[in-house]
């Protein structure tokens, strides 16, 4: 079907929001997107972008922007944490050229598909707080906090966590507490930073960390298992004693980082399940955290929703109708992204490994590592080599 004139509103301006944006522009649709801050801004901190999200950066035009936005990354280490010896490396240099493996700072990203999506004609609304989501009639309508009411052919639910969309088309969720909370904060970075990304693990807890910016800056994020609650928000703040407490066991280069932090941010981790329902025939669909909120063990989040983002797209400009794309949209989702999130928790499980199923565990590492490095990488395979845009 043509998506020419077709009207589109998407709540969210975070990664996948915006990407779907532009995606859907520049087929023709006149988009909207709704965010509900005075501005769109993301609070400090790195991610990563695999191959297969870089694959769909790279369709929408924008690799040249990624590669000015991003550093390359190397390999993936493996450290044991509280002695700081290695244990074994993922070496990204294996993948094809063409299939970078990214380091960058959210707020460049945002920054970056913003500027794309205004440059296809998106239109962007701020202070646009979705209160709830009317399917009733024959298009959907989204209300906002201040009473207008917005129809629109096409509603593209980016609203993260609690989505407002998500709730509309599932009914109400209870998330599980993992027991695990991370902080994360961006520091200067030492210089000649390598483009590594070092995973730290130790009993009931890790930290992950690599550089950004060119090598200036050098991100940090730390989890540990512990009964106390913490809530499920990206803006909260914590005091950086409790930070460099819980990982004073671990080696002299990670607590000579977390003496650099000076104000993290804590958010406790929950685990949701994927979303049964990802579409609605009259004209809606959910992307992202918003679909498939996932723990941050396997740096998916934002590939996850760039390669939701160019999925819907494809879809609806391939069928004859709205209400087929969407279903084939969540037909080719769904079970990749519940894949993912399988994933991850098991590398939260992975990493906080202690006792005897450690020491067997990180031996196992070490060998393979040595004897077969290519198996290490291979590995993921289908995570990495998987470009949706072909």
């Amino acid at each position: 079907m043509s998506l020419i004139g077709q009207t589109v509103i998407v709540a969210g301006a975070g990664i996948a929001g915006l990407a779907a944006a532009r995606a859907l522009a520049l087929r023709g649709a006149h988009v909207t997107v709704l965010e509900q801050a005075d501005a769109v801004r993301e609070v400090g901190a790195g991610l990563q972008v695999s191959p297969n999200g870089a694959a769909v950066l790279r369709a929408l035009d924008l690799q040249a922007g990624l590669d000015a936005a991003s550093m390359r990354a190397e390999a993936v280490q493996l450290v044991d944490g509280p002695t700081g010896e290695p244990v074994a490396r993922l070496d990204l240099g294996r993948l094809r050229p063409d299939q970078g493996y990214h380091f960058l700072h959210r707020a460049d990203l945002i920054d970056l598909l913003l500027k794309a999506a205004t440059a296809a004609g998106v239109k962007l609304r701020l202070l646009a707080r979705v209160a709830s989501v009317d399917l009733s009639g024959p298009r959907p309508a989204v209300l906002l906090d201040s009473g207008e009411r917005l129809d629109c052919g096409l509603l593209v639910g980016a609203d993260g966590l609690h989505s407002r969309v998500r709730l509309a088309l599932n009914g109400p969720e209870e998330p599980f507490f993992t027991r695990q909370v991370a902080w994360r904060a961006v520091i200067p970075a030492e210089a000649g930073a390598a483009p590594v990304a070092e995973v730290h693990m130790g009993p009931g807890r890790h930290l992950v960390s690599y550089p950004l910016r060119g090598g200036t800056l050098r991100n940090l994020v730390a989890v540990e298992e512990r009964d106390r609650w913490a809530e499920e928000s990206w803006t909260l703040r914590d005091d950086p004693i409790d930070l460099r407490l819980a990982f004073q066991g671990f080696s002299p280069r990670v607590r000579g980082w977390l003496d650099r932090v000076e104000d993290p941010w804590l958010w406790g981790l929950f685990r949701h399940e994927v979303a049964g329902t990802w579409v609605s025939p009259a004209g809606v669909a959910i992307l992202g955290d918003a679909a498939h909120p996932t723990l941050p063990f396997l740096a998916q989040g934002a590939s996850m929703g760039l390669e939701d983002a160019w999925v819907l797209a494809d879809c609806l400009g391939r069928a004859a109708a709205i209400p087929s794309g969407l279903a084939a949209y969540q037909a080719r989702r769904k079970p990749r992204a519940t894949r993912i999130v399988a994933a991850a928790n098991a590398n939260a499980r992975a990493y906080h490994l202690a006792g005897l199923p450690r020491l067997i565990g990180h031996a196992g590492l070490r060998l393979l590592s040595r004897l077969s490095p290519g198996t290490m990488i291979s590995r993921f395979d289908w995570l990495y080599g998987h470009d949706v845009t072909r």
